[in-house]
């Protein structure tokens, strides 16, 4: 990509940011204003998308560069939901074998081994090692016999037997009592928000908008055909008629209520899963170790993320509101801390060694609702109604094939040919160097910012680009977020363009005298608005990112006459 091309030739590093939110709603505005006088010309869309998840991402990604005119709309932050608190891995699914999955077990890993060849820094390959124990199933044979058929559809071979001596030296203070060694094989992890900011990056830079904070609040129609939405700025309270061509709703676990308004039905059963995220120093390990719970004989998986230690997934029914973060139980945090403590016992983890915990609600299509959550498959569904066009389900690492299939069912809205494209690259090349990076860390900015990692560097303080903490964040990429990525929140900056809110203690309260002066300079944050911008963050934080409250610390605080939140 060239300097031309990006748009950030000589110093002035124009147009390397997201949509403006003002100036886009005053230009939605204007086209309302147009529509409404017989004769004018509107700024109608090709395509509206509702959902600024992965999925949503992908869809745009794929569709600007068929010279669409797309607008994207996410009625919270980008990646808020599902894409920001996944189990952080892009794999093909060893599960979806045994279930006789092959076909989307061999889609998966083909997306997989393609994200890593165009996006190293930010999808990385990592060691698994499956523990095999005496009179667990499935064991050695059974494992070998998946994995060679795991690699074979990736098109590689790294599956190997470790021995249990190996395996003990790789996993200091394992439980050696019915141990016999561990399958061997590869995946990939990513910070997941990150990756969609990365194509939401890439498709804005090829002409797409988007807005975050933005609500879908009504489907306009044309007797039953959908043709534009009316859209609420979550903001500001005020809304705006858009028209379009055609809708998408890629919502994820809150798609069936976008297209309840065409079709009344339900389709996607929302599942929760939830982690822990520990000091790296109390737990250390540099590969992937899967478990099998001693409750029920479920994978758990104890990894490495961003210099922490992360445990996951539970997998179960989310009954609670979806308009509410989800939120770690205390059961599942027992359930957690019980895999470890089965499997590293000598360790003496407990809930004061808990830095931080995050649960995600996943978007599976029902088959059966009294089936085993675990057993549900894992494939998307798309459905064409009236020119809604809805997408849920399906795994984050095959977004981009998610995305031609929806373009599939637009096509006939848009006149496009249904096989148009669909092998082209998610990410541009990045070619210009880092000149005086060390080559790991110029490999993960240019991961995540692509060629924007240049001009982040030469247009932020030298002081700002050191790592924070035993983290590799720097204070440089909190600048460029509030700069460049569409900053509303406070929690915005911490939660999902940075990690730093679930990587640092309390938070990350050592960082907020830092973060204060950045808003102030990029935001314009006084001491009023930075003061309320705060206390929502450790709300959010302490009710969605900590240890769920039991019921007796809950009547502790009122009988200290502490109010607990509404």
């Amino acid at each position: 990509m060239s300097a031309a091309d990006t748009g950030f030739e000589g110093t002035g590093f124009e147009n390397t940011g997201f949509t403006d939110r003002d100036q886009l709603w005053q230009q939605l505005r204007g086209d309302a204003a147009s529509a409404e006088n017989p004769g004018a010309s509107n700024g109608d869309w090709d395509m509206i998308i509702v959902g600024g998840g992965i999925t949503g991402a992908g869809i745009l990604r794929e569709a600007v560069r068929r010279r669409l005119k797309v607008l994207l709309v996410e009625q919270r932050d980008f990646a808020w939901g599902t894409s920001s608190r996944s189990s952080k891995m892009v794999h093909g699914g060893l599960r979806y074998i045994a279930q006789g999955d092959i076909k989307l077990t061999r889609h998966a890993l083909r997306e997989r081994e393609r994200l890593l060849r165009e996006a190293p820094g930010l999808v990385e390959r990592m060691g698994y090692h499956f523990a095999l124990r005496k009179g667990q199933f499935p064991g050695r044979l059974a494992m070998t016999a998946v994995l060679a058929l795991y690699d074979a559809l990736a098109g590689i071979r790294d599956h190997r037997y470790i021995r249990r001596d190996q395996l003990q030296s790789q996993f200091q203070g394992i439980r050696s009592d019915t141990l016999k060694g561990a399958c061997y094989y590869t995946d990939s992890t990513t910070d997941d928000a990150r990756l969609v900011l990365r194509v939401l990056q890439e498709a804005v830079q090829a002409g797409g908008q988007v807005l975050n904070y933005t609500r879908a609040a009504q489907l306009l129609k044309h007797g039953p055909q959908v043709c534009g939405l009316q859209l609420e700025n979550a903001e500001t309270g005020e809304r705006v008629e858009v028209k379009a061509r055609v809708v998408v709703n890629a919502t994820g676990a809150w798609a069936d209520r976008l297209r309840s308004e065409v079709k009344p039905e339900q389709r996607v059963r929302p599942l929760r899963g939830s982690h822990l995220i520990l000091e790296q120093q109390r737990l250390p390990v540099d590969q992937c170790l899967t478990l099998m719970h001693p409750a029920d004989q479920r994978p758990v998986f104890i990894f490495p993320w961003e210099g922490r230690t992360v445990v996951g997934t539970t997998d179960l029914d989310h009954r609670d509101c979806l308009d509410t973060e989800a939120s770690i139980s205390a059961e599942e945090v027992d359930y957690l801390l019980r895999a470890v403590a089965s499997e590293f016992p000598e360790h003496g983890i407990g809930r004061d060694d808990i830095i931080s915990t995050f649960a995600g609600v996943r978007p599976v299509i029902a088959s059966d609702n009294a089936k085993d959550p675990s057993k549900e498959r894992r494939d998307h569904a798309v459905w064409q109604d009236h020119g809604l066009v809805t997408v849920s389900g399906g795994k984050l690492t095959t977004f981009r094939l998610i995305a031609l299939d929806v373009l599939k069912a637009a096509a006939p809205y848009l006149k496009l040919p249904a096989t148009q494209g669909g092998d082209e690259r998610v990410f541009a090349p990045v070619s210009q160097p880092l000149e005086g990076v060390a080559p790991e860390r110029a490999e993960r900015l240019q991961g995540r910012y692509g060629a924007l990692a240049k001009p982040l560097l030469a247009s932020t303080p030298a002081a700002e680009q050191q790592p924070l903490g035993d983290t590799q964040f720097c204070l440089a990429e909190c600048r460029w977020a509030a700069r460049h990525e569409a900053v509303q929140h406070l929690d915005d900056l911490l939660l999902r363009r940075t990690r730093l809110g679930s990587l640092l203690k309390n938070g990350a309260e050592e960082l907020f005298a830092d973060i204060e002066r950045i808003c102030a300079e990029e935001l314009g944050w006084d001491e009023q608005c930075w003061q309320a911008e705060l206390d929502r963050y450790r709300e959010i934080w302490r009710r969605h990112y900590y240890l769920p409250e039991t019921a007796a610390e809950a009547e502790a605080q009122t009988a200290n006459g502490e109010a607990l939140p509404a």
